[in-house]
């Protein structure tokens, strides 16, 4: 079923701005983004989810004109921690004391690891580090997507600077890092959705040892 579903998905390059993705769809596909795995659990990104025009439009201008942006459904900006700071480590440490009700000797020796190994480190390394996580979440929605049938896109053309300008990202210590418009396919208008997807063959791509 899931390989069904992740053999129909493709990067949609023309949807249908008259079809909208109902809510519950949204919300599942966002919650899959909220599970999604990352290191030590920090959760170091977050999801913008835009549906305003006018923010739409002012992103497709810095985003090499890509209609998707607009006639998408909606807008998903992952965007990652422009740092680890102290206060975001310990955060994410108390919410699960807290979660769990208990504290572990393990886990806060670890805590002071990620708070020794992580804060003196340079902002931006940390913002790379960060983002990969946010990749990670990006994954997830894409094969959530895929589940419930919303056609997505991946995108990485876009200037990281204007749409954190736009978004008002710097004030909130964030870093844009990847774009996914939701929607549904223009059957009859874009060029790639008949097309056979293609990958390497998988004995070129996996191998044992």
């Amino acid at each position: 079923m899931l390989l069904e579903k992740l053999n129909w998905r493709y990067a949609t390059k023309k949807m249908n701005p008259e079809e909208k993705v109902p809510e519950e769809k949204l919300q599942k596909i966002l919650e899959a983004a909220r599970l999604a795995p990352t290191s030590s659990g920090l959760q170091p990104f977050e999801i913008i989810v835009v549906t305003d025009p006018e923010v739409r439009a002012k992103i497709r201008e810095v985003a090499w004109d890509q209609a998707q942006i607009t006639d998408g459904s909606h807008l998903l900006v992952f965007a990652a921690w422009d740092n680890y700071t102290e206060d975001r480590i310990n955060a994410m440490f108390d919410l699960v004391n807290e979660e769990r009700g208990f504290t572990n000797e393990g886990w806060e020796a670890y805590r002071q690891k990620l708070l020794s190994g992580y804060v003196p480190r340079e902002a931006d390394v940390n913002y790379q580090h960060a983002a990969r996580q946010a990749y990670i979440g990006m994954g997830i929605a894409l094969t959530a997507a895929a589940f419930e049938e919303v056609d997505a896109t991946p995108m990485e053309g876009f200037d990281p600077e204007k749409v954190d300008e736009i978004l008002g990202l710097k004030a909130r210590g964030l870093r844009s890092v990847t774009l996914v418009p939701l929607g549904y396919r223009d059957s009859e208008g874009d060029w790639l959705v008949k097309l056979k997807k293609v990958r390497r063959p998988r004995e070129e791509f996996v191998s044992f040892v």
